[in-house]
């Protein structure tokens, strides 16, 4: 083994496989951009009721749902309802670090959407 190998080895066991994009990961509540269908923010997770568009993604197969931990539970219950009758699994991201994200339908994959975002009175990308 090389040298320079040696060192990588003995650097990712002491600190761990390096995180691609953390501060993306961070905001996306542990997932990439681009893999994200919809998120919405912590104030949308907290509104009454659901919005329509996730309850229409979670049909689609192959997503996953991230929440943040942050949240308690009755503010994303329904969120966590839905995606059990539809064979969506669900991860509470609780990581100590702070996202304005609140929930995150994504794939494992790469998808082309430009806006992930639902504006309403709540968000609008001039808030941001």
């Amino acid at each position: 083994m090389s040298e320079e190998k040696l060192k990588e080895v003995l650097k990712q066991g002491m600190y761990g496989t390096p995180e691609i994009r953390p501060e993306e990961r961070r905001l996306f509540l542990s997932t990439l951009r681009e893999r994200v269908h919809l998120a919405l923010t912590v104030q949308q997770v907290r509104e009454k009721g659901m919005y329509r568009e996730a309850e229409q993604l979670m049909k689609k197969s192959g997503l996953k749902m991230y929440i943040n931990g942050a949240l308690n539970y009755p503010a994303y219950s329904n969120y966590v309802q839905a995606a059990g009758k539809s064979g969506v699994p669900f991860t509470v991201v609780n990581d100590g670090k702070d996202s304005p994200v609140g929930l995150v339908l994504a794939s494992d994959t790469a998808v082309e959407k430009d806006e992930i975002f639902i504006e309403d009175e709540l968000y609008s990308r001039d808030m941001s």
